[in-house]
């Protein structure tokens, strides 16, 4: 039996989704989204079947609702529900990183023909919109479900289909687990990228050539920081409760560390760094959360014309697709490194294997 699939909002994350769910047969999807050449691009690709331009029109044709927006965008949709006069099953779901204020608004719906079950692929990526949206955005990425009152198991188990090819792992949680969770891991993080950065801008007034030593660890602990500012601004307000209590927690640890530097506890200060690199290094190294993870290898290159390019080659002749490279400390005249990313496990050890097989000097580093 053929089902209606509308999507509102094709950015990123809902694009992306929508190009995982065209591969299903018996699906026909619409779309809504504020872009129109966003809805013209879908279309001419295949990913949406029509683009609608009422929310309601959309909903009343719909057996399954992604909304695909900001939160508090979300959090309007679900109120309009109720009063949307539906004379089939509606399962709705949405794609928000905090889940709190939405399933609320989930639970206060009344009609009984609405049932909600909460999304969030924990994937994504520093750039936004369709264009930045891909099939396999989701793969190996944790998909958490959290129904809301009223839904049930086969409730979640109808979106676990839907978006089988996404390659995603689901994972049903509790709201407050789930906000949580996602705040220590995503939320903070990010807040804390983007202080470190304002940071080295006020550095910069008194140091003004900081900005050419700003590589490797910094421009890595700080990518996310290029993230969605309008995004991220939703994501704060709506579990800024927790993440303000987080900052807290965060100051005090701040002021343990500043006490180890300021009374000399050298020993102390060691025992803090093994702590957290054990913690750090028994991470699970093939799990992909909200931030992108892929799988690096660190190649010695000297510093002559060509050497970048033999090392592309020789992995391209091996038909081995690199998803990302950087350049890391390489001085004029003497040896550099690269860094060389890849999408996949297997693909890293075939480009170390196959570098190593040619003389370079090349590491693994999880």
């Amino acid at each position: 039996m053929s089902q209606t699939i509308f999507f509102v909002g094709l950015g990123l994350i809902g694009g992306s989704l929508a190009m995982n769910v065209a591969k299903q047969e018996n699906v026909k999807i619409t779309g809504m989204d504020p872009n129109p050449q966003t809805l013209a691009i879908a279309k001419k690709q295949g990913v949406i079947h029509e683009h609608v331009e009422e929310f309601s029109k959309g909903v009343q044709e719909a057996d399954v609702l992604i909304l695909a927006t900001p939160i508090s965008t979300t959090i309007e949709y679900i109120k309009q529900l109720n009063d949307l006069g539906l004379n089939k099953p509606l399962l709705v779901t949405d794609v928000s990183s905090v889940k709190n204020q939405v399933l609320q608004a989930a639970q206060e719906l009344t009609n009984p023909l609405v049932s909600f079950v909460g999304g969030h692929p924990m994937a994504g990526s520093h750039k936004q919109g369709y264009t930045a949206a891909k099939p396999h955005l989701f793969e190996n990425a944790i998909f958490v479900l959290t129904p809301a009152k009223g839904a049930n198991s086969s409730d979640a188990s109808v979106l676990q289909e839907l978006f089988s090819k996404t390659g995603a792992r689901f994972l049903t949680l509790s709201t407050k687990e789930h906000d949580e969770m996602t705040a220590v891991i995503s939320h903070f993080p990010h807040l804390i990228a983007s202080s470190l950065v304002h940071q080295a801008k006020e550095w910069q007034k008194t140091h003004p050539t900081l900005e050419h030593l700003a590589a490797g660890g910094f421009r890595d602990i700080t990518r996310i920081a290029s993230s969605n500012p309008k995004l991220w601004q939703d994501i704060f307000f709506q579990n800024k409760k927790l993440l303000s209590h987080m900052l807290d927690d965060w100051i005090e640890e701040m002021k343990h560390m500043k006490r180890l530097l300021d009374d000399g506890e050298a020993q102390s200060t060691y025992q803090y760094l093994v702590e957290a690199k054990s913690y750090r290094d028994g991470l699970p190294i093939r799990e992909k959360g909200a931030i992108p993870a892929f799988y690096d290898v660190y190649v010695d290159i000297h510093d002559q014309p060509g050497a970048i390019h033999k090392v592309i080659q020789l992995l391209a002749e091996k038909e081995i697709s690199i998803k990302n490279i950087r350049i890391l400390e390489i001085r004029e005249g003497i040896t550099g490194v690269l860094r060389i990313s890849f999408q996949t496990g297997k693909e890293q050890q075939a480009s170390y294997q196959s570098l190593l097989n040619k003389g370079y000097e090349v590491m693994i580093q999880d």
